[in-house]
């Protein structure tokens, strides 16, 4: 079983910024990637970003050219580092591992999310 603990989120004023972390603790076998979600009252979830364990990442146009995705391979930390922020990017943000806890055991986990409210 492993556990995903988001941190970072707050209030932040347009054209802020704003570096989330989501620590996993927990045992992991093989980590596929990890990433970023958010979901905005009344939408569905959507994709942020994601990174491999090669390096490789992934932005969708939610997250492309304001937004930086890393890990710390470590310790399994991966923060989203948010610039120019704006009011649509108001959102509870979720991290996702997406990992063999155990040989051949493939799961997606998710964390409880942290709010981000982008307002002046």
């Amino acid at each position: 079983q492993l556990e995903l603990v988001e941190s970072g989120g707050g209030l932040v004023q347009p054209g802020g910024s704003l570096t989330l972390s989501c620590g996993a603790t927990g045992k992991i076998f093989y980590l596929y990637y990890m990433g970023w979600y958010r979901q905005a009252p009344g939408k569905q979830r959507e994709l942020v970003a994601t990174i491999d364990r090669s390096g490789r990442t992934d932005y969708t146009d939610a997250g492309k050219g304001r937004f930086t995705i890393s890990m710390e391979y470590a310790g399994y930390t991966v923060h989203l580092q948010m610039t120019h922020l704006k009011p649509e990017d108001t959102a509870r943000y979720f991290c996702v591992a997406d990992v063999e806890s155990r040989a051949f055991n493939r799961e997606t986990y998710w964390g409880q999310g942290t709010q981000v409210t982008v307002s002046a």
